[in-house]
Formats: structure tokens, sequence, C-alpha cells
């Protein structure tokens, strides 16, 4: 008995292929991205060794192909700080006219964090409000904003969320468009690459994430202060697109910082991490623009329709292309009491059905004779 028993798990185990946590059904998913992508403090990359920095998690990204060239802890759910801006602005620029004029209130220059220097009563343009944001930080400026469009900073939150779902960010929650560090607010690493793609694709949000200088009004309208742009990657690297950084006590330091080379635009995010935050981001796309034709993608960033879909365990192989890549294979090691579960789940019904048939076969096949004996 036991020996069918295992001949005839053999047998289904053959057929049906080798395990894997997906195809075991065990309710797992791949990371968003690919399944090389998790939350884990491993570093990623393959084709060079990336230089050592010292931020707990980080992303480089492609953002033309998408392809993932280098991370870690791409999904540890982290604190963002300002850099949960770019998601900010992502919700704030379609719904805004530029031109419209604001006026600061009480509100706004109470509010904690960061200042670009939004007074009550002072009159400002939605144009330059968004540079007081991407530039200083200016959680007035975000406020402000905020307050301008309908629904005011419970809506933000709400629309910041929803975009951040349509778009595959599914690390991320917002409870402070400013990214200050408001109870239950996180992000990832992956998903400040995805903001960072979706607003760079806007004109709009490139210009402002790109700009060095700005000028804002004294209180009283008494002349002009220049604000610089708090990203130092725009001042010394050659390339640079700048994005946003973003500082706070429990965040420390995070990062989202672009360049464009030799026809390849590239992402750095990066997210608790102490002080030379810009001289990591720099060497890391240093080295991924040095040993690009090397390297090979480790994951990608999704599409919002990609998002959107649900994945399924198996590929119907009419409708796949020579130019449709594969994705990798699940590299997921089960554990001996998974395992066994994986194969309870995999061997098909009629395994089952065969012992006890086969049983009663050997039992009707015996001599009358031996039969008789056991009554």
């Amino acid at each position: 008995m036991r020996l069918l028993l295992t001949a005839c798990a053999t047998t289904a185990l053959v057929a049906s292929g080798p395990l894997t946590a997906t195809a075991a059904g065990l309710g797992s998913q791949s990371p968003v991205g690919g399944d090389l992508l998790t939350a884990k403090p491993t570093v990623v990359a393959d084709g060079a060794a990336p230089p050592a920095v010292q931020a707990s998690a980080y992303v480089v990204a492609d953002l033309d192909t998408g392809s993932v060239l280098a991370a870690k802890a791409p999904h540890a759910k982290l604190r963002p700080a300002s850099t949960l801006k770019t998601l900010t602005a992502l919700v704030l620029l379609p719904r805004l006219k530029k031109t419209d004029p604001v006026v600061g209130s009480d509100a706004d220059a109470g509010i904690i964090g960061s200042k670009v220097g939004v007074y009550p009563g002072l009159h400002y343009t939605v144009d330059l409000l968004f540079q007081g944001m991407f530039l200083a930080s200016g959680n007035d400026a975000v406020h402000a904003l905020c307050a301008h469009d309908q629904g005011g900073v419970p809506a933000t939150i709400q629309r910041m969320n929803q975009k951040a779902a349509e778009i595959g960010a599914r690390d991320t929650h917002v409870t402070d468009p400013t990214g200050l560090d408001a109870d239950g607010q996180f992000s990832s690493a992956y998903d400040l690459a995805l903001f960072a793609q979706a607003g760079l694709a806007r004109p709009d949000f490139a210009k402002y994430a790109s700009t060095k200088f700005t000028n804002f009004p004294n209180a009283g309208n008494k002349g002009t202060y220049q604000v610089a742009n708090q990203n130092k990657l725009l001042f010394n690297y050659t390339g640079a697109l700048g994005v946003k950084t973003g500082y706070t006590t429990l965040a420390r330091n995070t990062f989202v910082g672009a360049a464009r080379r030799n026809g390849h635009t590239l992402v750095v995010t990066m997210m608790n991490a102490p002080h030379g935050i810009t001289e990591d981001a720099s060497n890391l796309l240093t080295w991924t623009f040095n040993n690009y034709a090397k390297l090979s993608p480790v994951g990608t960033l999704v599409k919002p329709a990609a998002a959107q879909t649900p994945k399924t365990t198996t590929t119907d192989k009419k409708t796949e292309t020579a130019g449709t890549p594969k994705p990798p294979r699940s590299r997921t090691v089960l554990s001996p009491g998974q395992a066994v579960q994986s194969l309870a789940l995999r061997i098909p019904t009629w395994a089952y059905a065969a012992p006890p048939v086969l049983l009663l076969g050997l039992f009707l096949r015996r001599p009358r004779g031996l039969r008789r004996r056991r009554h």
C-alpha cells in the first residue's frame, strides 16, 4: 500500500512539473514589479555590483523602458518625508489652473515643518506656489494649494491614495499631503520611482522639478527674496533633472533624483538614509550609466493598466509573441511543510481514487480459497 501511494504521488509530481509557491495554490503573489523586488534588505543587481550606499532602501530604474536595474528593499514600507510631495503634485497639477490667484491664510503660515514663506493676506499664483513646493519643499505652499482645490486637504489625501492605487503604488498610504511624519503614512523606494516616472512624463512637473531658483514676495509686498532648489543634484551632477528631497526626524533623509545621459533617463530613489544622500545617489547613477550595457533588469516599473490587471497563474501560449519578454521564474523556496501541502494540492483528483480501485482489484483477483479462510 505504501509503495503504491508513493508511486502514484511520484507520477503525479513528475507530470505536473516543479513546485512553486504560486502553482501550489498557497495564496502568495509575486511582488509588484517582479519576484526579485521584495522588502528584504538585500541588494539585487545583475551584471555588475553596485556601490555600497547607506540608505535602508533604494531603487535605480530606467524611466524610458521601465526596467529596474538595481534595488535594495524596494518594497519596504518606510516614511517618505517630503518625497511624498511628488504624489501630491501628481494629484494637484492637472486640477489647478496655474494662473489662478491664491491668498495666503493663517492656516498656511501656521503649518509646521519646512516653509517657503506664505504670508496671510499676501497674493500668490498657483504657479508660484508649485515652485515653492518643489524648490523649498514648502509645507505652507502645499497647504495653500490643497485648500485652493475642491474639498481642501481631506479631499487631496483621498485623491492621493486613489492615484497611488491607480499607478500600482501599493506600498503607499497617505494621511498628510506634506509628507510629515503622520501616523499611518508610508511609502517605498519602488513607489517613489513610480511617482517620478509619472511626474516626469508631465512637462509642468519636469519643469518645476528642474528649476534651480525662483523669487518669492516678502511680507507687505516689500520686494522679493530668492529661493534655491534643495536638490543639490541639480547643481553638481551633469544631466540632472532634479525631482525631490525630503527629511524628517523619523524618516531621516529621503531622495528622488533623475538624470539623463547617453540617451538614457535614470531615476534613483532612496529612503531612511543618513546625511550624504546626494553623494550616494550620484554614485548609484554614475555606476548605472557606466555599466548600462552590462546590466540586466531585475524587475520593472509597472504601468497603470498592468497595475489594475489581476495576475493569473497560467499563460496562454497562443497570445505570446516573440517580442514579449517572459517574466522571471519564481525563486520562492518552499519549507518542508509547504512542500507537502503543495504536493497534495498538485496531485490530480484521479490519483487519490487510484489506490482504492487498485486495492479492490487485487482483492477480487485473490484465490477463492484465501478469501474463505478469512471467514
